[in-house]
């Protein structure tokens, strides 16, 4: 009688065991024995190992805890090239592939992956015909025919604008899709941070408990916080020689220019003729520059400086994207810019060329 009760527990213990959330990720690999698969995340920028599996005779199935929310998770195959991106939630999802096509691998269970499979069908048809176009377009400009060129250009701009409508449209009405504000977040920007938010704002408790909505919140947040009008967050960053250098050090004079850009970045490049006429036509009446800079040496930041002629303040951690300032403004592509009048309110974004300089002018009332 004990051993029964015994046994009956343990099997009670099984159940409630098995009944935990859960996920487990099996899959069917053609051409792949003795192949180990790898279950990796991305986590800022390391990348994480959830677990591993050999394929044996065409198989193989990794078992994992529960996970928070559905999030997106990578296979690849040690020694192959190929992998496959999907969601993983707290399901069984099935994986059918052949080893060395490993990207175009079939994922099933998972209702978020279903989610993007969906749209991916919708966007497809336009993706293909852009394909199709983007070739004759190369054919025509090698050809130097602009006839075709200017012919082409409309039909790929429609398709691009449909499926940025597309898109729009999954980020507008899939409030409890986990990968809506996956989508929403490259959407967000200056112009329309306050529409862009009103889309996070109505998803679901679920959705906005994950980490991709709460990042997204907090990058709204920051956005807001350097809008035209507001006061100028304030930071510091080493110079050419090393010394510690605070915005504010250099806040006072009448328009001051807060620059983010890298010797790396062409179109960067392209715009500094630009600011070193501005520059120099108003240096005398009011008008400064600071520069961050995103580089990753010294040696070809400084280079930049002396070759583009650049006689500012510059600073920089010299650790690409891994700049503070950088994130306390919300920057996620260079150039990018602020004009700061006398008491630290920003008072333009992002002005470039002859608008830079009409707007010096005009504020320095020449």
């Amino acid at each position: 009688m004990k051993k029964a009760a015994f046994m009956f527990a343990v099997i009670l213990l099984v159940a409630a065991c098995s009944s935990e959330p859960h996920y487990v990720v099996t899959g069917k690999i053609t051409g792949g024995d003795s192949t180990t698969v790898v279950l990796q995340k991305k986590v800022g920028a390391e990348t994480v190992i959830l677990d591993s599996a050999m394929v044996l005779k065409g198989k193989f199935s990794i078992k994992g805890g529960a996970v928070d929310y559905p999030e997106q998770v990578t296979l690849i195959a040690r020694g192959k090239r190929g992998t496959k991106t999907f969601y993983l939630e707290n399901a069984k999802i099935s994986i059918t592939a052949h080893i060395d096509t490993l990207g175009k691998a079939v994922v099933t269970g998972s209702v978020t992956e279903d989610e993007v499979q969906a749209l991916a069908a919708q966007i497809k048809p336009l993706s293909d015909s852009n394909q199709a176009l983007n070739v004759e377009y190369r054919a025509a400009y090698e050809a130097n025919d602009s006839v075709k060129m200017n012919e082409l250009r409309p039909q790929l701009m429609a398709n691009s604008d449909k499926v940025k409508e597309i898109n729009l449209d999954f980020v507008k009405t899939k409030t409890s899709s986990f990968h809506a504000p996956v989508l929403l977040n490259p959407m967000v920007n200056m112009d329309n941070i306050d529409e862009m938010e009103g889309y996070l704002k109505a998803y679901s408790t679920e959705v906005l408990a994950s980490k991709v909505a709460t990042d997204l919140a907090a990058k709204i947040n920051t956005l807001k916080s350097v809008l035209v009008g507001q006061k100028a967050p304030d930071f510091e960053l080493p110079d050419k020689d090393g010394n510690m250098i605070s915005l504010y050090s250099k806040v006072g004079t009448k328009v001051l220019m807060l620059d983010f850009w890298a010797a790396w970045c062409g179109p960067c490049r392209a715009v500094n003729p630009d600011k070193v006429r501005t520059y120099n036509d108003f240096k005398d009446k009011g008008f400064d520059i600071i520069a961050v800079s995103l580089d990753r040496t010294r040696e070809d930041w400084l280079k930049a400086i002396d070759d583009d002629k650049l006689t500012w303040t510059h600073v920089s951690v010299l650790k690409y994207w891994d700049c503070p300032a950088r994130l306390l403004y919300g920057i996620n592509s260079i150039p990018a810019s602020a004009l700061i009048d006398e008491n630290g309110i920003i008072i333009a974004r992002n002005l470039r060329g002859q608008a830079l300089y009409d707007k010096v002018n005009e504020l320095l009332g020449q």
